[in-house]
């Protein structure tokens, strides 16, 4: 596309561009393996001599268009899918870590990533601080070590709602010489870009409003190309010296801007094989062509969700970015000035036995694990994603005991307050 067209524009005309007579609709190559005519061509491919396809497990056509779709939204230099938002998590810190290493990350993060960073990857040698994001920039900057290879945090936490200050995590991290990287799958590009307000490489759980429908779990890595790993090279080995395991190829002397995708894509997708499917990336791009109007009904139905809760005489909290008694109000204002995100977090003044009476009478929302939906769904995070967290870390989580996660859907509005009056009219 020649021109810079709006996201709405994007979502619709970007990745897929079929030439004469090709179908209009991006196709999905369902295939494992490409034809090449003779043996030089394919080994010219194995040497990265040459783009082009050769194996579903490390790239595929239909994978690279909803790919490059979602590099565009965000607007990035290269962008890879994964099978999974936890793939693409894993992906984002192991491309530049390993043993010996050190990540700090929010206290606040989705409760998988928790335990991916501080419990799984410390078995493989990687060290993990975690950090008060709201805390000043003095206190996390304690928390940096010789040894630290980068920043993971999210814009909008899962399910603390907490909204993270971009410019503060990106300006310590760049003083030490580390990408941010963050997860943006709650706000999406359509309502915060990460990268304008420094942050260098953003993942995405693709499963939540980039699919929108619940059909297809997968993950996103985008990186800005503002990173200069070549400056660091002591600190960057895997990218700045010769991968004995690929020819002693040295990715940022070949690749330039492109370096940290393709090494995700030739080194890790290639050895741990964490794919998307085609048939999973087709699904993503048909939610991605509608997500700038879900986003923008979803953030409507959560405002006037979270004011009707917040004015209920049962709720005792009520934690959303969007109004404006929410502590995160003037940050949100700031990053995500179009709205947040169509989640919202509650408590009530019965505590957990009565968010569980609450939940159980619903009928138009679900209980599920799921978020970010068509449909409105509810979670108790204590009892469900985060019930691996002793009482410690669910309050550095911002995870209260008495925490519902809802997940406002595109029903009509006044249904989704009418199945929340009716569910709170006889809880104590």
């Amino acid at each position: 596309m020649n021109r810079q067209y709006k996201k709405e524009t994007i979502c619709i005309q970007s990745g897929w561009q079929p030439k004469n007579g090709e179908p209009r609709v991006l196709p999905i190559y369902q295939s494992t393996t490409f034809k090449y005519e003779t043996s030089e061509q394919m080994g010219r491919l194995f040497d990265l001599e040459e783009s082009g396809y050769f194996y579903t497990r490390l790239q595929n056509p239909t994978n690279d268009c909803v790919a490059a779709k979602i590099c565009e939204l965000e607007g990035g230099v290269a962008a890879m899918l994964t099978s999974s938002g936890q793939a693409a998590t894993y992906y984002s810190v192991f491309n530049i870590c390993e043993a010996g290493d050190h990540v700090i990350m929010s206290a606040t993060v989705y409760g998988g990533t928790f335990n991916l960073l501080t419990c799984t990857m410390k078995k493989m040698g990687i060290a993990c601080t975690v950090v008060d994001p709201d805390a000043p920039a003095e206190e996390i900057e304690k928390a940096f070590l010789p040894n630290t290879k980068c920043v993971f945090a999210e814009t909008i936490a899962n399910p603390a709602l907490v909204v993270l200050d971009i410019e503060k995590f990106a300006r310590l991290a760049h003083e030490h010489q580390v990408p941010l990287i963050v997860d943006n799958t709650f706000a999406t590009p359509i309502n915060c870009n990460p990268f304008k307000w420094g942050a260098d490489i953003v993942t995405h759980s693709t499963t939540k409003y980039m699919d929108g429908h619940a059909m297809a779990v997968g993950g996103c890595i985008v990186d800005s190309g503002k990173f200069d790993w070549s400056a660091y090279p002591d600190k960057f080995p895997g990218l700045c010296t010769p991968d004995e395991s690929y020819h002693g190829i040295t990715y940022t002397e070949k690749f330039g801007k492109a370096a940290y995708i393709t090494k995700a894509t030739s080194q890790l997708m290639r050895d741990l094989g964490s794919i998307q499917s085609p048939q999973n990336a087709f699904l993503l791009n048909v939610g991605l062509e509608t997500l700038p109007l879900r986003m923008e009904r979803h953030c409507y139905n959560a405002q006037k969700t979270a004011e009707f809760l917040e004015a209920h005489e049962k709720v005792a909290w009520v934690n959303y970015p969007g109004l404006k008694s929410n502590r995160y109000y003037e940050l949100a204002q700031k990053y995500m000035p179009n709205g947040t995100c169509g989640v919202i977090s509650f408590g009530l003044k019965g505590g957990r036995d009565a968010a569980a009476k609450m939940m159980d009478r619903l009928e138009l929302a679900s209980i599920v694990t799921h978020v970010a939906d068509a449909r409105t769904s509810v979670l108790h995070p204590a009892s469900h994603t985060h019930r691996q967290m002793n009482d410690e870390q669910l309050k550095e989580a911002g995870v209260a005991p008495d925490l519902i996660r809802l997940s406002v859907g595109l029903e009509h509005i006044d249904d989704i307050i009418a199945d929340l009056e009716q569910a709170l009219s006889d809880i104590e």
